[in-house]
């Protein structure tokens, strides 16, 4: 191997590596980002972009690849989506100033002006305009954890003190969805948070756990927000001063020690917002359906939103529900005064069509990483405000006379919308400037000038002038010299190394000296007219002048000057606005809430749903609930949803639903569960009514699916989410659970859904619709004081049957499972079978009821299952029962689905067909 040094460049790229392994590199080489080594291995492999070589290092060549500077950010986003994180090394001195400096193979300086990782995102093409983009800190001290968060593209802060357990972080963490997580070093070993962290192991961000310092964060969060103390922003628990100190941190070090502008950090109380854990979560399909799609979930079904801030706004209410009365009924009211106003709601949702992202343009500019379009996206979006404040004047909203929280017919302006009318400020002045500084479509990047209006700054005016007018001063100096020296062939070109310059024709070179001596004998123009010979070639004399040489100093820096003068006015331009982000904040802040508002009054209009009744009670009625996502796909096609009441008062506050499947069990229990969720942000529901003592924990347990990747079958990630239920749920939590115990043998599991029914009714006693097929479980009814039953009902009629999808009173015998079997397409010979062995099994359980399934004693203690059936016969079917039937069912009997590998599987599968054959 070879001990050569390396190259200048190479020690330098080495150097700035060094310092930051865990990113790729991209460093500047004139107009293209190049990286080296394993970086470009990988780059080129995520990128899809050719990998070549250029030069040695240790004898060996070196891989490297790049992507053009100028189409860059199109390539960061792809990087960032697949999880890579990226240092931005910019030239910092120009390539003419390091020659002359230190000489013609002067290495130009260079320095990482930046890191880009997934949760530190401005630019509008690396972020969704409609989903936050949340970066997140996790802090433990003392057993106790706490969590801040913040989206650095619009500056929101915010500081949660987490309950005991793995289970608090892990449905905080699914609530947020953030793009990266910090935490200490000391977390990522601790066995309990393993699975809590699991999900997020991409995201992960680990750091020196000295930089969780709790007395250290606080006195650097007192010192960014200028205030003595925190506790005029509220109360915030050590960890979670820790953790919003350690994102700050994490700012100063990616921005290379800039900070945007974020809002002062807000507490978020216990008990402030409906905690939801990651399993219901997904599988409500809250903000994304089970296959990770946005389309199908409730957030899709109900987002009329039309701006981003607007989306975000919706996502995050959806994500945090409300639990305090008093700020639902604020927002629920103000939805209701846009129902009843549709004219208004138009007009106001026309205008905020035209209102920019202004928060993460604000963001920008306090980064320097801001340019023209931001200060105008903020100039639109600040001038809709007066004539968005006049159409509501016009619909007397804004009563005169009475105020601004009056409305014209007396009664009071919803708080929550006062409010936001208020924030929504007046910012006059500042319109009025922009629009006069601003060209009515300005470029992308300041570098490329323009985005000034002509007639703001007379210099710059002057500047520009010059400098678009070279050609026309150039002709006319030309002109001038034709004349007085009667040279019609006199030329004034330019090339790169004379700059400007006469030209005549060698034959014509006297001539000109003598007219300029001519002109100097006359005292005329003699500065303009005294030519000085400059160069001469085999066909031409060149020559300069004295006024020449002041139009070329003045055209060759009149661009380089109106540039850097506009990038002047634009800094003066950002500091104006920057000194004003508090109040446009507060404007962007209102001009959400009402596209949220407003959208949410679209939706109730347009679907027929009604305002629900939040308070303090435990109750829980519903009349003529739908499910909102479902009725919406089923309006598309021109089909009804069948209604359906719930009514989990104290006296019956379980209930116990049978019913065969596909009837509408699944769909009935996860829209009462959603009813809830939109009741609590301050929406309308889909009900013809609905009142709803607030719910402060949401569980679901539906469905049925596996996690290999951690080792769990089906049945255990049932459990594992039956035992969060019955180890959290108080009385005001909300559960709905479906087919529990369906994951294993028929005994245990009816032994095991048995005993979580009397667990949610004697020692939860919360809320609870609970589906089932074990039938037996209705006897429980008589047993268990607030459980009442109820039924899917179905209809027979000519050998088939109906569901109706109504939930009625009483239980369900039959499951109907061979009719469902049936519609999904089973053969027919398997379909004729599994009605022969079902008539067989349903006749030797009239005759022997005791005999196939364990019986229950009044302390509802199961007893040992019962041996295999053996043969009746009595019975024209006992052929299902011979010999070679009964081994099969042995056989059956002793397998445990949870413990088989897939090649165990098909042996046994393999092993019941000999069985059944042997049998005939």
């Amino acid at each position: 191997m070879s001990d050569a040094k390396p190259t200048p460049m190479m020690a330098q790229y080495l150097g700035l590596k060094a310092e930051h392994p865990d990113c790729l590199l991209f460093y500047r080489m004139g107009d293209f980002y190049e990286l080296f080594f394993a970086d470009a291995e990988q780059a080129a492999a995520a990128l899809d972009i050719a990998l070549t070589k250029r030069g040695e290092h240790l004898g060996q060549p070196i891989p490297m690849c790049g992507v053009p500077v100028h189409s860059h950010e199109s390539y960061l986003t792809r990087l960032i989506e697949k999880g890579f994180k990226v240092a931005v090394c910019e030239q910092t001195e120009d390539p003419a100033e390091a020659r002359r400096k230190r000489g013609s193979k002067a290495l130009v300086n260079r320095e990482v002006v930046r890191l880009i990782t997934p949760g530190t995102l401005s630019e509008d093409n690396l972020l969704s305009a409609r989903a936050a983009n949340w970066l997140a800190a996790v802090a433990r001290l003392k057993g106790e954890t706490g969590l801040a968060w913040l989206d650095m593209s619009t500056g929101e802060f915010a500081v949660q003190a987490l309950a005991p357990g793995p289970a608090a972080l892990a449905a905080a963490l699914a609530r947020l969805a953030p793009g990266e997580v910090l935490l200490p070093e000391a977390l990522t070993q601790d066995p309990a948070l393993f699975e809590t962290l699991a999900p997020w192991r991409d995201r992960l961000t680990p750091l020196p756990d000295s930089r969780f310092d709790a007395a250290n964060a606080r006195r650097r969060l007192e010192q960014v927000f200028g205030v003595a103390t925190l506790e005029g922003f509220g109360a915030f628990s050590p960890p979670g001063v820790a953790a919003a100190g350690t994102l700050l941190d994490y700012l100063e070090l990616t921005q290379k020690g800039r900070l945007p502008r974020l809002q002062p950090p807000r507490p978020v109380a216990a008990g402030a917002i409906l905690e939801i854990d990651a399993a219901t979560r997904r599988n409500l399909e809250l903000s994304a359906t089970l296959s990770g799609a946005r389309a199908g979930s409730l957030l899709a079904a109900i987002d009329r939103t039309v701006t981003g801030p607007g989306a975000r706004q919706l996502a995050a209410w959806l994500a945090a529900p409300l639990t305090d009365p008093e700020a639902i009924t604020e927002r629920a009211a103000s939805v209701e005064l846009l129902t009843r106003l549709g004219d208004t709601r138009d007009a106001l949702r026309q205008r905020l069509r035209r209102v920019p992202d202004l928060l993460r343009a604000l963001s920008r500019l306090s980064l320097e990483r801001g340019g023209p379009r931001d200060l105008a996206a903020i100039a639109a979006g600040l001038a809709e405000v007066p004539d968005l404040k006049a159409d509501l004047l016009g619909a007397g909203l804004l009563g005169t006379g009475r105020g601004a929280g009056a409305l014209s017919g007396g009664e009071r302006l919803p708080a929550a919308l006062a409010r936001a009318l208020a924030e929504l400020g007046e910012h006059g002045p500042l319109v009025e400037r922009l629009g006069r500084a601003l060209v009515p479509e300005p470029p992308l990047m300041a570098r490329d000038g323009g985005f000034i209006a002509a007639g703001y700054h007379q210099d710059l005016d002057e500047l520009r002038t010059l400098a678009s007018e070279s050609k026309r001063l150039i002709a006319a100096l030309q002109a001038e010299y034709v004349a007085e020296t009667g040279i019609q062939s006199l030329k004034i070109k330019q090339n790169n190394v004379l700059g400007y310059y006469i030209e005549v024709p060698t034959r014509h070179g006297e001539k000109l000296l003598a007219a300029g001596r001519a002109r100097l004998e006359e005292g005329g123009a003699a500065a303009g007219t005294d030519f000085v010979h400059r160069q001469t070639t085999a066909q031409a004399l060149r020559f300069t002048t004295v006024a020449l040489s002041d139009l070329e100093n003045r055209l060759r820096g009149a661009a380089d000057k109106a540039l850097a003068l506009e990038l002047t006015l634009l800094a003066d331009l950002a500091g104006e606005v920057l000194a004003r982000g508090e109040e446009i904040a507060r404007a962007a802040g209102a001009l959400a809430f009402l596209d949220v508002i407003a959208g949410l009054a679209e939706v109730a209009v347009d679907r027929g749903h009604v305002r629900p009744t939040v308070d303090a009670s435990d109750a829980f009625l519903i009349e003529g609930g739908r499910h909102p996502v479902v009725e919406a796909a089923l309006a598309e096609a021109g089909e009804a949803f069948v209604a359906n009441d719930c009514d989990l008062t104290a006296e019956q506050r379980l209930w116990l639903l049978t019913g065969p499947n596909m009837a509408g069990k699944s769909t009935f229990l996860r829209q009462n569960a959603l009813i809830a969720v939109l009741a609590q942000i301050g929406a309308f529901v889909p009900a013809r009514a609905a009142r709803i003592g607030v719910v402060d924990r949401l569980f679901s347990r539906v469905g049925a699916s596996d996690d290999l990747a951690a080792g769990r079958s089906t049945f255990m990630v049932e459990m594992v989410e039956t035992a969060a239920i019955l180890n959290q749920a108080g009385p005001r939590a909300l559960v709905i659970l479906d087919e529990i115990g369906r994951g294993t043998a028929t005994y245990d599991g009816l032994a095991l859904a048995w005993a979580t029914l009397e667990h949610l009714h004697d020692h939860n006693r919360c809320r609870t619709l609970f589906a089932t097929h074990y039938h037996e479980l209705t006897d429980l009814a008589d047993k268990l004081k607030a459980l009442t039953c109820r039924t899917m009902k179905v209809r027979e009629w000519k050998g088939r049957v109906v569901f109706l999808h109504e939930v009625a009173p009483g239980t369900a015998d039959r499951s109907y499972g061979i009719h469902v079997a049936r519609l999904a397409g089973l053969p027919p010979a398997v379909l004729k079978r599994a009605e022969t062995v079902l008539g067989e099994l349903e006749s030797r359980h009239r005759r022997h009821p005791d005999a196939d399934l364990p019986l229950f004693a009044a302390h509802a203690t199961a007893r040992p299952a019962a041996a295999p059936p053996e043969p009746d016969p009595e019975s024209d079917s006992g052929a299902a029962f011979d010999p070679g039937g009964r081994a099969a069912l042995e056989a059956l009997a002793g397998l445990d689905p949870d413990q088989l590998t897939p090649r165990q599987a098909l042996d046994a599968l393999y092993n019941l067909k000999n069985h059944l054959t042997e049998a005939g």
